[in-house]
């Protein structure tokens, strides 16, 4: 897109471009997304970025009505392969916070300058500033949406003190943390206890089509890590998390569907969520763990637009509009899920897994590190092993395509299962279903052409 373009999106309120792309307004010092129901600024005074991060070096300040820093992210980072997608994906996922830039760039197999240089020059902003922004806005849910002092706050969203808390706080959002936490309070909804859980929302863009989502949870489910209750419509998908500085119980709930405003386009919306955690240090991985599992950073209208295009997808898309290519919460046990299946994983669960201090309902267990399977003698104990030492990587960061070789390699795995653990746990939205001929035209998003067919009953998973 031209800047032109993103002003015409800009002046249309197009919720299609959230978090796509920002602009700010020279004359207020403020930054928005693309839908924000403020006053369209005039184009002398606009100025575009590709990340708030990059909005927020620049000096402006994050807009209270349309909170831009709670857009989906970019569906491009999901896309891509090259070190800038791995990059981003990787921040999401809090590597900069636990690891530092080093063991960013070591992660990407890069210098750190060379990643600071690469970041800088495509995003307006370096793997720091990219951090900082995604603490900000951790900074702003716990402040919002809980009772945790301030100063535990503080270092839960990654900061390294409370000075630079507060001044990162006033500086992006113009209010001190008090403020911050009295404008919540003055709403509706009361800040819940740490022992209640953090309510989140979830945003992403466009239709969402979460009842095959939650088909799929469901079909899925692994007793004592994982359980979907309710009715169709009114589901909750709930499990176990093993986090990097402790444990966590997820919670999120099915919504029918997102309305259609009065020009026909979809606003987008979000899921509702609650974390318990053992450690509040833990919710940036947490919310990007599950962000990736319902694959919410989607863009559903490139997507339905290249694949409703297509003579035999055009009557699936039109059927089920924004189906979304589900990811995994943890790709290292998705993927010895998906060697040994679901049953044997539900006795791997009560042999090896660990108890939870406090188990929640049917809630018990968190599934067995790798490194608990790797005594097993056939291909389980292979894949453990290879996924233990690293020879495997399935972090966000992660190549894709050496992944996919390294998993080849190993006994048991075979071209299909190799596909769908490429497909889930690496996120890749570009994997044709296996033993599918498939046209060029369904590019990039070849793995929502096999959810579609899969939805239609063409193919078996």
């Amino acid at each position: 897109m031209d800047e032109d373009t993103r002003y015409e999106a800009v002046r249309s309120r197009d919720a299609r471009f959230d978090g796509e792309f920002f602009f700010a307004v020279e004359t207020t010092g403020i930054y928005c997304r693309p839908s924000c129901p403020a006053v369209t600024p005039k184009r002398r005074n606009v100025r575009f970025y590709a990340t708030a991060a990059a909005a927020q070096g620049s000096g402006f300040r994050a807009c209270r009505r349309c909170r831009p820093d709670a857009v989906p992210g970019s569906a491009d980072w999901n896309v891509r392969a090259d070190v800038v997608g791995r990059a981003m994906r990787l921040i999401g996922d809090g590597i900069v916070d636990r690891e530092g830039v080093s063991g960013l760039a070591g992660r990407l197999g890069y210098s750190a300058r060379q990643v600071q240089r690469q970041l800088t020059a495509e995003l307006g902003a370096g793997p720091v500033a990219l951090a900082r922004a995604q603490r900000s806005h951790t900074a702003r849910v716990l402040l919002q949406t809980t009772d945790l002092a301030v100063t535990e706050i503080a270092f839960a969203a990654g900061f390294a003190s409370v000075r630079q808390f507060n001044d990162t706080v006033r500086e992006i959002y113009a209010s001190t943390p008090s403020e911050l936490r009295a404008a919540a309070r003055s709403g509706a909804r009361r800040p819940a206890t740490p022992t209640a859980g953090i309510p989140l929302r979830l945003a992403h863009r466009g239709p969402y089509r979460s009842g095959a989502v939650f088909d799929l949870l469901e079909r899925e489910a692994v007793p004592g890590v994982e359980e979907v209750s309710g009715t169709p419509g009114r589901r909750t998908y709930r499990r176990t998390l093993r986090l990097p500085h402790g444990t966590g119980i997820a919670a999120v709930g099915e919504r029918p569907g997102t309305t259609r405003t009065t020009s026909g386009a979809h606003p987008g919306g979000w899921l509702d969520a609650q974390l318990h955690l053992t450690d509040p240090r833990d919710l940036t991985t947490a919310v990007g763990r599950l962000r990736r599992l319902f694959d919410l950073a989607a863009d559903p209208y490139a997507v339905d637009e290249r694949l409703g295009a297509d003579a035999r997808l055009a009557p699936l898309v039109a059927a089920r509009p924004g189906l979304r290519s589900p990811g995994t919460a943890d790709a290292e046990e998705f993927a010895v899920r998906a060697l040994v299946g679901p049953t044997v994983s539900a006795t791997l669960v009560q042999r090896y897994g660990k108890t939870l201090d406090a188990p929640c309902g049917g809630l018990t267990h968190l599934f067995p590190e790798p490194a608990a399977l790797t005594e097993d003698d056939g291909p389980l104990g292979a894949l453990a092993t290879a996924l233990a030492d690293g020879t495997v990587r399935l972090d966000p960061g992660a190549d894709r395509d050496h992944a996919q070789h390294a998993l080849l390699a190993l006994p048991g795995l075979d071209t299909r299962t190799v596909a769908v653990v490429r497909a889930r746990a690496l996120g890749d939205p570009d994997i044709a279903p296996p033993g599918t001929e498939t046209p060029d035209t369904w590019r990039p998003w070849r793995s929502y052409a096999w959810q579609h067919l899969l939805a239609a009953g063409e193919l078996e998973y």
